[in-house]
């Protein structure tokens, strides 16, 4: 990746109040895994409030996982992502994005989700 995954991950703290409300019975820690690089993100309420680097816990905890390739999340990532890499089911479909753990709470607040792991697009 060409920034570090904790880097970019900080975009999610930026989350605007109508995304907080839309996600404010959310209460899970979500992995996501790009390669070498991971990292877990708390969420309270719709808030995220921690995003923690796996390389400095020693026993990581989460819900669920998200992982794929590195240059998949780099490509998910760009302003304006082509085709099969706009959308985590578009990366689910083509193999590329895996999904493990109690997928119970993103499958619940899909959408969430989904906006919340848009934002790194903006930076």
């Amino acid at each position: 990746m060409s920034a570090p995954l904790i880097d970019r991950l900080q975009a999610l703290y930026k989350a605007d109040e109508q995304l907080a409300a839309q996600g404010r019975l959310i209460r899970t820690k979500m992995l996501i895994d790009a390669g070498e690089q991971a990292a877990i993100i708390t969420i309270v309420d719709g808030v995220v409030t921690e995003i923690a680097d796996t390389a400095r816990l020693v026993t990581p905890v989460w819900t669920f996982a998200l992982r794929a390739p590195a240059q998949e999340w780099e490509q998910f990532w760009e302003p304006a992502p082509r085709p099969g890499h706009n959308d985590l089911f578009a990366l689910l479909r083509r193999g590329q994005l895996r999904l493990e753990g109690n997928i119970y709470p993103f499958m619940s607040h899909l959408l969430y989700f989904k906006a919340l792991l848009a934002l790194p697009r903006t930076v």
